[in-house]
């Protein structure tokens, strides 16, 4: 008997685990206008609108769990589609999923984690920080932009620079990928008091500079040398220097155990507030006429600086590139190789920019620590950009 309740039990778990998104509204749908954003129509906007709409279509019907997909060319909104789907919350226990998460509907008034999106915010901070001069520049050893740690610089240590940090090339032994959750260092980001020490005080790996390692402690050390230097968080900054100019004004940036903000994974934003960061890669960093970040930081940022190796985020196959806690790469479009620019999200969250085609794509879902939601959303990217006319818009 008691067999047969945990079986029971274990089959229960497994369906509430992998329950289907259903769409909540037209997929095809005209999305409504408001203060932010204009809208087009699939044909202004030089898609082939039978085309998009099957993409859109087939998004909504997929079993994927995928939250939310939205389209803007030229500065404007083509295509807006939001499903039901399960989600796990970075707001209750820092994300760790169980079983029974709730079925949600989203919308586009609903915040949505966005997890490593946070990574790409807060590397743009960091480059306004640095124009501003109140954030030592790329090229300063880690152990003199924080003193403190000054006695960690052995062993190579005192070689690993901000660059270092920035292009996910510190050299530091990080165990994060394929480690989730008890043996994963990333998870003990969120209650170890001091975070610099322990992201620093660790053996290397590799040559600061010489490959590519993935650290969300990489990004936290960032967020904790802004607050070093400037006097204010990194979800501070981020509300002076981009949200307020942008119009972001629902937001949430999830701390961690001691008050401090999740550089690496914890923000939270509405879909069309992710939307507008892909305006802003595609405007060079320039948002309503005001330069907000630098457009040097924002091309390197969003180009080539490290190959990382990965194929998981591509749109083709390839492998990834990895430029300022952005990731990069190249797809066929109509005989053309084009760059794409990309933040990336746990789970498919994505903000993904062709700078070529004055377009940017949004894609929220719910898979996290799932590799395949990235294939899928992959393919769909491709299909999007493969829906558009051969007549690239003109850059606003």
């Amino acid at each position: 008997m008691r067999g047969a309740w945990l079986l029971a039990g274990t089959l229960l778990l497994a369906a509430c685990a992998h329950r289907p998104a259903t769409v909540t509204a037209e997929p095809c749908a005209s999305p409504p206008a408001d203060a932010d954003w204009p809208v087009a129509t699939a044909t202004e906007a030089g898609f082939d609108a039978p085309a998009l709409c099957g993409v859109l279509t087939e998004v909504a019907r997929s079993e994927a769990n995928i939250h939310s997909l939205l389209v803007e060319r030229g500065g404007k909104l083509v295509a807006e589609l939001y499903r039901r789907g399960p989600d796990s919350s970075m707001e209750w226990m820092f994300g760790l999923r169980n079983p029974f998460d709730a079925d949600v509907a989203h919308d586009a008034g609903r915040l949505h984690d966005v997890r490593s999106v946070s990574k790409s915010i807060t590397a743009l901070v960091v480059g306004i920080e640095v124009a501003k001069g109140r954030m030592p520049a790329p090229d300063t050893p880690i152990v003199t932009a924080a003193p403190e740690l000054a006695q960690l610089a052995r062993d190579g240590h005192g070689a690993i620079t901000l660059e270092h940090l920035l292009t996910m090339s510190s050299g530091l032994d990080w165990q994060e990928w394929g480690h989730w959750p008890l043996t994963s260092d990333e998870i003990r980001l969120f209650w170890k008091r001091d975070t610099m020490r322990f992201v620093m005080d660790r053996a290397l790996a590799a040559t600061p500079g010489s490959s590519f390692r993935y650290s969300g402690g990489n990004t936290q050390l960032l967020g904790e040398l802004l607050r070093r230097h400037t006097g204010k968080s990194v979800a501070e900054l981020a509300q002076e220097e981009l949200f307020a100019p942008m119009g972001v004004r629902d937001w949430k940036w999830v701390e961690d155990t001691h008050g401090r903000p999740l550089a690496f994974a914890g923000l939270r934003l509405r879909p069309r507030d992710m939307l507008k960061f892909g305006r802003l890669v595609n405007q060079h960093g320039s948002w309503r006429g005001q330069q907000l970040v630098p457009a040097d930081w924002m091309e390197r940022a969003t180009h080539q600086r490290m190959p990382s190796g990965f194929s998981w985020f591509s749109v083709d196959g390839r492998d990834a590139g990895y430029g300022y806690q952005w990731w990069t790469g190249h797809l066929q479009w109509r005989g053309q190789d084009l760059e794409w620019a990309s933040a990336v999200g746990n789970g498919g969250q994505r903000v993904f920019v062709i700078p070529a085609l004055d377009l940017s794509i949004v894609m929220t879902a719910g898979d996290y620590g799932e590799l395949g939601i990235h294939r899928e959303e992959g393919r769909i990217l491709a299909s999007i950009a493969s829906a558009l006319k051969p007549q690239p818009a003109s850059k606003k």
